[in-house]
């Protein structure tokens, strides 16, 4: 974990499953207005949203990131949308290495968990156990979230 992962970390503390998997990545639930202000003082460069924009929010969160000058990408995970367009998406937004850091989000941190295991086993090397035991971390808990993330990396390495 780099310094400015360690302080983008810092400022989403307070986030259920906040936690910086990898260099230039943190991960977590959704974040307040406050705390989306401290990551980007503390260096955050990228906000990935994973939530469908009809989930509820505190606050508008693409304006406060365009305020800000933040890159915000929205790609609503979903029952409906746990397919390879999705995943790839998601994928093209953690291999862009000028976007790092990168706040990955949802609301728990399920939804990213299962989004990053192929991230973890096929960019990252990692082998399975060890990628679904981090993605867990990061709060995966849905079997179909889990199941997701294998099939694509299984299908997808190489």
């Amino acid at each position: 974990m780099t310094h400015r992962d360690e302080a983008v970390l810092a400022a989403v503390s307070g986030i259920m499953n906040a936690c910086s998997p990898l260099p230039g990545l943190v991960t977590g639930g959704q974040p307040t207005d406050a705390q989306l202000r401290a990551a980007h003082a503390a260096g955050l460069v990228t906000l990935l949203d994973m939530r469908d924009p009809i989930e509820p929010r505190s606050f508008d969160q693409p304006a406060l990131a365009a305020s800000l000058g933040l890159t915000y990408v929205n790609i609503p995970v979903s029952g409906a949308t746990l397919n390879d367009r999705t995943m790839e998406r998601i994928l093209t937004v953690l291999r862009d290495g000028a976007s790092a850091p990168v706040f990955i989000h949802c609301g728990s941190g399920n939804r990213v968990g299962g989004a990053l295991i192929p991230f973890f086993m096929n960019d990252r090397g990692m082998n399975e156990h060890d990628a679904v035991a981090l993605a867990m971390q990061v709060g995966l808990r849905g079997p179909e979230l889990l199941r997701w993330g294998l099939d694509y990396a299984q299908r997808h390495a190489g």
